[in-house]
This record gives C-alpha cells, structure tokens and sequence, in this order.
C-alpha cells in the first residue's frame, strides 16, 4: 500500500461507499462506457449514471494490467486492480455481495487486451483470482452469476480460453459467431462488432427501413442465442441511441456518458 495513486483509489472508493453515492434508483441502464477510465472517476463516474457495463484497455507491462489508451498513456499504480477490482470488491461488500442495490444482474467488465493475447489474458486470470468472490465463474457448460462479469475483448485467444475447465472471465463474441450455430452463452455471453460495418446510416434523416430491418433482426438473433449485443463506435447521437434502444440493444455505447445517462432516463 506504499504506492500514492493505490492509497488515493481506496480512499475515494471508501468515501463514495459512505456517502451512498447509489441511494438513487440504481436499477441500471442498457448503457456501456467506453474509454471508461478516461471519465472523471474511473468507474464511479459510470455506476453514478447507473451504467451497466464499462470498458479498461489493459497492458501487460512487467507482471502488471496497466490501464491506458496507448502507451504513453500508462502510469505506475493506474492498474485494473486498483481503478476497478478493488472498488468493485468494496461495493460488493457493502451491498450485499451485488454492485446495485436493486438488482442482481451483474455490472460488466470488459477489459480490451492491448498486449499479446495469451500471457495479457494468463495474467489477467491470475489477477482476478483473489476476487472471486465477486465474479461471475464460468464452465464449457455452465455460468455463476457473480456481481461482476468480466468480458475479455481485443487481442484474444479463443482455443485458450475455449479449452479451460474453469475461468474468471468470458470471450467477446464477434458478428460471425452470432451468425454461426454454434454460440454458447458459457463461453460468449456477448457479441460486439463494429457498426460501420453493418450500417450505413450514421444518424442523419430516417434510418433506412432495410437498416433497421437488419438491426431488429441482429438484436433478435442474440436473445434467440441468450446473449448481449453490443455495436461498437456507434454515432453518439439521440437518433441512433433511440434506434438502438427501440430494438432492445442490451449495451449502447458512448464517451460522453452524461449524454446517453440523460437520454436513456427519460
């Protein structure tokens, strides 16, 4: 505990915990926050605006999961430990063994390996083993809901992961899984892919009756298939968040988390 930004983390999570930042409504909204450690409080920012998933860009540099945007963004003590397990691990504490009051659904975390796949993702395997108590657990043939899922994206090894008997975290799916039939929510319980490309439609006039013909059917596959779906580097704008809301996308995703809090609580 001698590292300065370790002793701060706690400290605010500690404070936040006390004065009940979660006394509101805390039943959370279908709403992801990307580039989440960039936010104002990494985390809490989110689970103020009762967001159901957030997003760490991990590094594994010298035995450590920093989290930063590129690697001139990586600072000593900004670990996934200390800026979200940790606090992940008070809240739970203090509501239960669950993140919201209200719910058991579980917040996501998913954690985008900018690192070399395999010893990035052994490594985040080690780091969330103390705590699991916490996480959700998986098997090739079963799910146990914790109060957080982790969700492994970016540079991902599949057949590692696929030949574990037991892990802390899951594989983010891609458009071509979902398509395929062969989807198991115990392996890839979410399916994220880029919106531009299966989309046109940035958000300007109507959306194309065909567009949105095909977003229906996307977001209806993944329910069939009992799993989320999540676009990625959507248009941060009211028209395509309503699109995406009125077909029941599971995570909308955005930077200026404010915004998409206040559309989607209206």
């Amino acid at each position: 505990m001698n590292n300065p930004f370790t002793r701060m983390t706690l400290i605010l999570s500690i404070l936040l915990c006390s004065f009940g930042v979660f006394s509101q409504s805390t039943i959370p909204l279908p709403a992801h926050s990307r580039l989440d450690y960039e936010q104002p409080r990494a985390l809490f920012s989110a689970l103020q605006l009762r967001y159901a998933s957030v997003e760490a860009d991990v590094y594994l540099v010298d035995g450590e999961l920093l989290v930063g945007r590129n690697g001139n963004d990586l600072m000593q003590g900004r670990t996934l430990g200390n800026l979200y397990l940790e606090p992940f691990r008070l809240l739970s504490m203090r509501n239960g063994g669950q993140i919201y009051s209200e719910t058991t659904s579980p917040v996501l975390l998913i954690v985008d390996i900018k690192t070399e796949a395999e010893a990035t993702y052994q490594q985040l395997e080690r780091t969330l083993g103390p705590y699991e108590r916490f996480l959700t657990r998986f098997t090739p043939d079963s799910t146990e809901l914790g109060a957080v899922t982790v969700i492994v994206s970016g540079n991902r090894s599949k057949e590692l992961m696929e030949h574990q008997e037991e892990r802390f975290s899951a594989y983010d799916g891609e458009f071509t899984d979902l398509t395929s039939s062969n989807v198991n929510p115990n392996f890839m319980p979410i399916i994220s892919g880029d919106w531009s490309s299966v989309f046109d439609w940035r958000g300007s006039g109507n959306m194309p009756d065909e567009e949105r013909q095909r977003l229906e059917a996307f977001s209806q596959l993944a329910r069939d298939n009992d799993v989320k779906l999540r676009f990625v580097a959507t248009p941060e704008i009211p028209p395509v968040w309503q699109e995406l809301d009125n077909a029941n996308v599971d995570l909308i995703e955005a930077e200026r988390i404010d915004l998409l809090s206040q559309f989607l609580s209206q």
